[in-house]
Order: C-alpha cells, then sequence, then structure tokens
C-alpha cells in the first residue's frame, strides 16, 4: 500500500476556489481529508464512513469531497475559501473497523500535504 499523493494546493484570494486531488493505490477503504493551520493542530475536513459524509462545520457547504473508486482517487472541491482556510491539506487512507451495522474508519497512512494559501 502506497502512501497517498496529493495535488491541486496553491494560493488564492478570498472567495476563490481550488480543487485538490488525492491517489492512494491500494488503500484500505477510508480515505479523507484534513487540514492543519500554523500552531494548531490537525483537523478532519472531510470523512466518510457507514454513516455517510461528514465535513467540518467550518467548511459545510462550502467544500464536497468525491471519491471515483475505480481510480482510487478521492477530490476535494474548495469553494468561497476564506483567509481561515489557509492551511497544509492532508490525505489520508486506513482501514474499516465494522461493527454491528456499519463501520468506522481509522487512518494510519498519510501523505506529504499540499499547501493552500488564501489572500485576503
Amino acid at each position: 500500500q502506497a502512501h497517498p499523493v496529493e495535488s491541486g494546493g496553491g494560493s488564492v484570494q478570498s472567495g476563490g476556489s481550488l480543487k485538490l486531488t488525492c491517489v492512494a493505490s491500494g488503500h484500505g477503504g477510508c480515505m479523507g481529508w484534513f487540514r492543519q493551520a500554523p500552531g494548531k493542530e490537525r483537523g478532519a475536513v472531510a470523512t466518510f464512513d457507514s454513516a455517510g459524509q461528514k465535513y467540518a462545520d467550518s467548511v459545510k457547504g462550502r467544500f464536497t469531497s468525491s471519491q471515483d473508486n475505480a481510480k482510487d482517487t478521492l477530490y476535494l472541491q474548495m469553494n468561497s475559501l476564506k483567509p481561515e482556510d489557509t492551511a497544509m491539506y492532508y490525505c489520508a487512507t486506513g482501514p474499516r473497523a465494522y461493527y454491528p451495522g456499519g463501520y468506522a474508519c481509522t487512518y494510519d497512512s498519510w501523505g506529504q500535504g499540499t499547501q493552500v494559501t488564501v489572500n485576503s
């Protein structure tokens, strides 16, 4: 299983858009997006489990995550970007942990990250 590889970051003006891409061949079943801003802890942006897609409250309505299973690829479309979205964005993969009625995701393989900078 190779580590995920992210791409698509860059610098954009407030209100602009970016689309991140993550390729992760042989991932264990879970793929998700996380981010870490300077001086802050890394947190989930968009993850998926048997309960469905979950987004951080701060990005709801602006970010959309989608997955192409045939290509082992995960996308993050980011619209209406704000300066507070500035961070290193990471893609992570990992196995599913099944329980009666569903599954949860754990993430044990991380990409190098792609920088997103939103200028005011």
